[in-house]
């Protein structure tokens, strides 16, 4: 399912303005306009079939097997956040939305160091405090890493870098907004995304801002952002806008800019067109991928447009078998050739069951569920080959893959880790 996140332009008068679009929200919340967003509203009109997608059984063609299983904190809240384990070396680190980050050896689940932060975060008050009393999670973009750090990002705007050795607070900057996606870390340099719309550069080493690029942002959007991707001196990202973005890693220069979608229809609704999903970097090509609108491939250096297949998420991509995976707003697997964009196959089994990001390796690709439930299927065909219950009250954190083994984040703070064997 999606968050649904309005925004003021400015500073005076915001808080009066998101009062009155959360109240129009909710008045509308069920109202046959909303049925397309994925887990909000019915269409009454359609009697489109809201309700997750049966199992259906089959002759299971590999196990799924877990290695260990440890727990990080008090879960992921109510707020859609989604909170992707990092690995670094021969560590994963993972955090939960409360402010707990944890550290274990990757092949044991050995717990290394556990660190809690943000006493300030939880002391937060205003209108954000009365919208979110229901749930005091304040960690909104993780876990990132490199140089060294452990990268988060909150509700209140502050970027955190920690020491990944111990855990310990090496840095903490004000960016103005919340921070919508994951922060990284690459030459020098961390970069972090708001959900105003801007990208910002800060110093690895002290936390200074280097640069910073805006871009407009709707009045209406998905919760979250693009998650910035780095390749040489270069910084790919998208923006609620439907344009993806390439700026010069080492000063903000912009290189170039191409719209994946141009947002149409009469309400705001149907002019969402968020590219949520990080730019996917396949050798000299970028892959994008707008929410309501369109994928597209684009030439690295320049930016053209390569292809553009009609192929609709917010979620992040994967690649493998020349092929991009993408999971669809109503939980379709697609998969489309990356040389053509023609759309090889699509797999419906899996329908409304709020479905997580796709990870590809070797030839599975590899979805969760909202239900707890982890399914392999082929790259080849997108035939089913293997399933088993994860729990954990659900699964919506894209996966973490390390030499063959992948890392699981379960809603209720669950750190799992698993393998796939042929039978």
């Amino acid at each position: 399912m999606t968050d649904l996140q309005s925004r003021a332009d400015g500073s005076s008068g915001s808080w009066l303005r998101q009062l009155a679009l959360l109240a129009v929200v909710s008045l509308l919340s069920g109202c046959a306009a909303f049925s397309w967003i994925p887990g909000i509203g019915d269409d009454d009109d359609d009697e489109e079939n809201t309700d997750p997608a049966k199992l259906v059984d089959f002759e299971a063609e590999v196990s799924v097997e877990r290695q260990w299983k440890v727990k990080v904190g008090a879960g992921l809240g109510k707020k859609y956040i989604r909170l992707q384990p990092m690995i670094a070396a021969e560590r994963v680190v993972a955090a939960d939305a409360y402010g707990t980050v944890a550290a274990f050896d990757r092949f044991s689940g050995k717990q290394l160091w556990r660190q809690q932060f943000g006493e300030e975060e939880r002391r937060s008050s205003g209108l954000n405090r009365f919208l979110d009393r229901s749930d005091g999670g304040f960690v909104s973009g993780g876990v990132g890493g490199g140089e060294g750090l452990v990268l988060l990002g909150t509700t209140r705007g502050n970027v955190i870098a920690l020491a990944l050795s111990d855990g310990s607070e090496k840095w903490r900057t004000y960016v103005g907004s919340e921070i919508g996606s994951t922060p990284v870390a690459a030459q020098g340099r961390v970069f972090a995304q708001t959900i105003d719309g801007e990208l910002v550069a800060l110093d690895a080493e002290t936390g200074e801002q280097l640069w910073s690029y805006s871009s407009q942002v709707p009045l209406l959007t998905l919760r979250g952002t693009s998650t910035p991707v780095t390749a040489r001196d270069v910084v790919y990202t998208g923006f609620a806008s439907g344009k993806v973005v390439a700026l010069r890693a080492s000063n903000g220069e912009p290189i170039w800019e191409q719209r994946v979608m141009l947002p149409e229809g009469r309400s705001e609704l149907e002019r969402i067109v968020d590219v949520d999903s990080a730019p996917l970097v396949v050798g000299n090509a970028i892959y994008g991928q707008a929410y309501q609108g369109r994928m597209m491939r684009i030439v690295a250096r320049d930016g053209r447009p390569r292809w553009e297949a009609a192929v609709s998420s917010f979620q992040n991509l994967a690649e493998g078998y020349g092929q991009i995976y993408a999971v669809e707003e109503k939980d379709t697997v697609t998969a489309v050739d990356q040389d053509r964009g023609d759309v090889v196959w699509q797999h419906e089994l899996l329908a409304r069951r709020s479905l997580t990001a796709p990870l590809a390796y070797s030839n599975y690709l590899v979805v969760g569920d909202a239900e707890g439930y982890l399914h392999v299927m082929a790259q080849r065909d997108g035939r089913m080959m293997g399933r088993t219950k994860v729990g954990g009250k659900g699964l919506r954190t894209p996966f973490t893959l390390a030499d063959g083994t992948f890392y699981v984040l379960d809603n209720s703070g669950g750190l799992h880790a698993y393998s796939i064997s042929t039978r």
